[in-house]
């Protein structure tokens, strides 16, 4: 049942990047820019043909290959309940589907959509899925530094336990 409930969530994060990007497509192609939240982000069309920061620009199959093999590690983790915790599969489940999202316009396209544009710095123009990607990165990483602290504090406690 945890399987469905996995591949669901990861068809609607999908989904949402798909339909933001449509929209991106059609509302700021041809030029237009518009800018939100208070003015510290404009909405602004760019086509990426590389990964982060446009690294490794025009190398689409390395970009396909890696991009494939990370989603696959990372859905062998999680379909196989490798992940024991809820606050670790909902990590896998946004980088997942962040990586679908952007490889379904690699695919697609040769290129992904970017459209989201930091005005209150210099920075990187990126999209929904990247969005999902960083967050499920610095969270899990977050999550495994939290469990590397808790489990070496165990283990001293244990260790004071036992020479008493």
């Amino acid at each position: 049942m945890i399987r469905v409930i996995y591949v669901l969530i990861i068809a609607g994060l999908v989904a949402i990047d798909r339909v933001a990007k449509i929209a991106a497509v059609s509302a700021l192609k041809s030029g237009d820019t518009k800018e939100f939240l208070f003015g510290l982000f404009q909405l602004r069309y760019t086509e990426n043909t590389g990964a982060a920061f446009s690294s490794f620009s025009d190398n689409k199959v390395i970009l396909i290959v890696f991009t494939s093999l990370v989603i696959a590690l990372c859905l062998f983790v999680l379909m196989t309940n490798k992940v024991r915790s809820k606050a670790a599969s909902v990590c896998l489940l946004l980088i997942v589907s962040g990586g679908i999202g952007n490889l379904i316009d690699r695919v697609a396209n040769g290129f992904v959509v970017d459209f989201i544009e930091p005005l209150f710095m210099n920075f990187a123009v990126f999209n929904v899925a990247d969005i999902f990607i960083t967050v499920g990165g610095i969270l899990l990483i977050c999550y495994e530094i939290y469990t590397l602290i808790s489990e070496k504090k165990q283990s001293k406690e244990n260790k004071a336990e036992d020479n008493d």
